[in-house]
């Protein structure tokens, strides 16, 4: 779909693309995880879906920029001008949500990319809440095109947080950034519309984790304990459990666990991922 925005519009997006862009080079941010990723993606071609709140988006899509990772936004006026700012930032977009009106043909035109080994970013309690829950139309997407999904936690400090209803946060001049990636999940080809919103909010709770794990890391500049992210993520249906670790999961784990391994934040990273993407030594 192809907008026609008034040139006030225009201004709008362009002034937010340059200052979040001057902010963002202020920023130093650690990713966690992400580098394994990156590397599944390349050299398996296996499509991904990173999961995380739409309050936290400010770091992932200055770092997500050109890579032509896809992003669903909605077909409101406010989507028209956030579709603008994404293109800016190099991301390829689906008019529509997974909540609202456009929802069937924007999640079968999502699924169609991912099928063709697509990224997608995306931020599962979008776009008008409520704040830190999933909507199951997220895991439908998941589920139908065998993607496992990714869930992230983003934390910045010191930062400022909008009175918005995600809570949105912006990090301040010369901030710490973390970003967290949790183990790829698998979501099981057979789950109904009952067992589809359950396991939505057992998502949404490896998020939350990851996430208070995530402003732990900045706010106190300690890595905690993240025994807990490698537990096999397992959902309980009526049927049953559900291993929902995808098969590069346990890898995944000792990959992050050898990153994080006698790290301190009190001193900088040993190993971090620059703005680029590119792995730094610190």
């Amino acid at each position: 779909m192809a907008e026609q925005l008034r040139l006030k519009d225009k201004l709008i997006t362009f002034s937010a693309y340059w200052t979040a862009r001057a902010l963002a080079s202020t920023v130093r941010v650690d990713a966690y995880g992400e580098e394994y990723l990156l590397n599944l993606k390349n050299d398996n071609g296996e499509s991904v879906i990173l999961l995380g709140w739409h309050g936290g988006t400010f770091l992932p899509i200055n770092r997500y920029r050109n890579r032509g990772y896809w992003a669903m936004i909605s077909t409101s006026r406010d989507g028209d001008r956030q579709n603008n700012l994404f293109h800016r930032f190099g991301f390829r977009t689906v008019r529509g949500s997974t909540s609202a009106r456009g929802a069937v043909e924007s999640v079968i035109a999502m699924r169609r990319e991912l099928k063709k080994g697509g990224v997608l970013a995306h931020t599962p309690d979008g776009p008008r809440g409520p704040h830190g829950v999933v909507h199951p139309g997220a895991i439908y997407i998941a589920q139908k095109s065998g993607c496992p999904v990714v869930p992230v936690g983003v934390g910045s400090w010191p930062r400022w947080n909008l009175s918005t209803w995600d809570h949105y946060t912006i990090p301040k001049p010369f901030a710490r950034g973390v970003m967290l990636y949790g183990d790829p999940i698998t979501v099981p080809s057979d789950l109904d519309d009952t067992s589809r919103k359950a396991f939505a909010d057992a998502i949404g709770e490896r998020i939350h984790t990851l996430q208070a794990l995530a402003d732990e890391m900045v706010e106190k500049r300690i890595v905690p304990d993240l025994a807990e992210l490698h537990e096999p993520f397992v959902f309980d249906a009526t049927a049953g459990s559900v291993d929902g670790v995808s098969k590069s999961g346990k890898k995944f784990a000792a990959v992050l666990q050898s990153q994080l391994a006698n790290v301190e934040l009190t001193s900088a990273p040993i190993l971090g991922v620059g703005n680029d993407g590119s792995a730094e030594a610190t």
